[in-house]
């Protein structure tokens, strides 16, 4: 199961899917109460705490992928406490973006909630490597990437006032940004056009892949043709048949949403 407050999450699924061909998947949007970084803390937790307990009793996953950083730092924990089945966590790719940077120049781009998580700076302070870390909480990029992905395109003005932040050269121009929602993939060619020079953008989704196929075994990367459904749920009833089929997932195949 990957589970995401809207659409981010088809970033990670994509991934997961391809390496893992023969395995039956439920991609679960809780977009009812999208964007989460706009929750407080408690009510998030308990949210998706009892949200995970009707779907793991309904339809009894094998893991489930948050595919989301603001659910990871803040409820993953009690996730993990509360369930025996495996969680793979979405975190802000600090350490590989670190290590990679030429410049030593590093940005995180995430929601609000995210980069304000002792969570997120405690990467920081255990893996920079000497970097100089920008964080920067974007209120508006996640919803711009929904939008553009349903199909109303979001100004070049718009995405450019989120972004640049991130570009700083006071000390070294920086040379890698993390993307630190899984929304924000779903804009990175427009992203990179927009950038104001070259920039190298880390996607967490290909790690995530690799996580799951090392948790789940080789009986799930199975080649291609060997089976293998996809399923959606939408909390708020209104699953975007046009976007599912851009990633693969037939409409038909969309169930009800959850009680809520």
């Amino acid at each position: 199961m990957v589970f995401d407050s809207g659409l981010g999450g088809l970033t990670v699924y994509r991934e997961v899917a391809a390496v893992c061909p023969g395995t039956d998947f439920l991609y679960v949007a809780d977009d009812a109460a999208f964007p989460y970084g706009g929750m407080k803390e408690a009510s998030l937790v308990a949210r998706v705490v009892a949200l995970m307990d009707e779907l793991i009793k309904a339809h009894r996953p094998d893991l489930v992928v948050i595919a989301c950083n603001t659910a990871s730092t803040i409820v993953l924990p009690h996730l993990r406490k509360a369930f025996t089945l495996p969680f793979v966590g979405t975190v802000p790719a600090i350490k590989p973006a670190c290590a990679g940077s030429v410049t030593r120049r590093v940005s995180v781009l995430g929601t609000e909630a995210t980069v304000k998580r002792e969570y997120t700076r405690a990467l920081i302070r255990d893996y920079a490597q000497g970097c100089e870390v920008t964080l920067v909480g974007s209120k508006q990029l996640a919803a711009y990437a929904e939008a553009e992905l349903n199909g109303s395109p979001i100004g070049d003005d718009a995405l450019r006032e989120e972004i640049l932040p991130c570009f700083r050269e006071d000390s070294g121009r920086t040379d890698t940004i993390v993307l630190a929602c899984t929304h924000y993939p779903l804009l990175i060619e427009r992203l990179r056009d927009l950038s104001p020079w070259p920039v190298k953008f880390i996607d967490p989704a290909p790690a995530i892949a690799r996580r799951v196929v090392d948790l789940l075994g080789s009986v799930h990367a199975a080649p291609a043709g060997n089976g293998g459904t996809t399923r959606a749920i939408f909390t708020s009833g209104r699953a975007p048949e046009r976007v599912l089929a851009r990633f693969g997932i037939s409409s038909g195949k969309t169930l009800a949403p959850a009680t809520r």
